[in-house]
């Protein structure tokens, strides 16, 4: 098995994680506040980070500290906008439109670079726009209001995690930034903001019951500290458009998991909004000149 297969597989599995991660949020919502989730959750992810990769934390620079209460901050809004939404929303649109980063990250990068957008490009937010109206509006393609603020927050959550990436992507450009370290101490800074929310507006407190624990220790160690190291690692064998197609999975691992889990039934029309948005989710990751191309090269070889 090559190391570019071992990298794809690992971030198969960290992206499965995520799409359970949705329904895993709901049960643990049952005991706790967003915010004192969030907090148990990236605080308890940063440990077992730290614990990992002790040795690779040493010497960080003020550079590296700085940028990551920066991306702290902007990762509080996208869990804000995830773990609300989850309550104001069915699991299936949580899933389908936090996916929406995909769709957003070159939308906002073709503003922020002064870049006119491709065709494919145009092409997707097309698809996805129609898939978006498909999954949200009523039968009669009304507004929903009773679901309403949960797709609202997760579309936002989608939008402020692109930005995330356009401003990581700035950051680690940084001679004196270490990657690494960024993403590390960004958990335990995110962990911290929530935290500091939670006395503010809730009453914090560890998981109550057995139940409780199980899914918040799978939502820190697997969806986020574990996730956060595998990705780190995987990246360094495998290429860009592999890592975007897989993690593109994630709305549809979400999909899967409300409907065998949580028992969500969808209606064929919202059926086929999410299939567009997927669709558009691919369009948007495959490179088809790459394909085209690699195609062409092996037809001629056997000829």
């Amino acid at each position: 098995m090559s190391k570019q297969l071992k990298a794809d597989l690992m971030l198969l599995l960290v992206t499965l994680s995520w799409g359970v991660s949705y329904y895993l949020v709901d049960l643990s919502l049952e005991d706790m506040g967003s915010f004192t989730l969030n907090a148990n959750r990236f605080l308890i992810a940063f440990a077992v980070a730290g614990i990992l990769a002790f040795t690779k934390l040493k010497n960080v620079s003020k550079a590296t500290l700085k940028y990551s209460v920066l991306l702290s901050a902007i990762l509080v809004v996208v869990y804000i906008g995830a773990t609300f939404g989850i309550q104001y929303t069915t699991l299936s649109n949580t899933g389908f439109l936090c996916g929406l980063t995909v769709i957003f990250t070159p939308i906002l990068s073709s503003i922020v670079y002064r870049k006119i957008p491709d065709k494919k490009v145009i092409l997707a937010v097309f698809m996805t726009l129609i898939g978006i109206g498909l999954l949200t509006l009523t039968e009669s393609f009304t507004i929903n209001y009773a679901n309403l603020k949960g797709d609202l927050l997760s579309i936002m959550c989608a939008f402020m995690y692109a930005i995330d990436l356009l401003v990581t992507e700035k950051v680690v450009a940084h001679e004196e930034v270490n990657p690494f370290q960024l993403g590390v101490f960004q958990l335990g800074f995110t962990g911290l903001f929530n935290l500091i929310l939670a006395f503010m507006f809730e009453t914090p407190h560890l998981p109550t019951e057995p139940k409780i624990w199980a899914p918040v220790l799978f939502l820190a160690v697997f969806c986020t500290g574990v996730a956060f190291i595998v990705q780190a690692i995987a990246q360094q064998y495998t290429n860009a458009s592999h890592v975007g197609i897989i993690f593109s999975l994630e709305t549809l691992f979400a999909g899967i998991v409300a409907f065998f889990v949580a028992g969500e039934i969808l209606t064929a029309k919202s059926y086929v909004g999410a299939v567009l948005m997927i669709t558009s989710i691919f369009i948007m990751e495959i490179n088809f000149g790459e394909l085209l191309s690699s195609r062409n090269k092996n037809k001629i070889k056997q000829e």
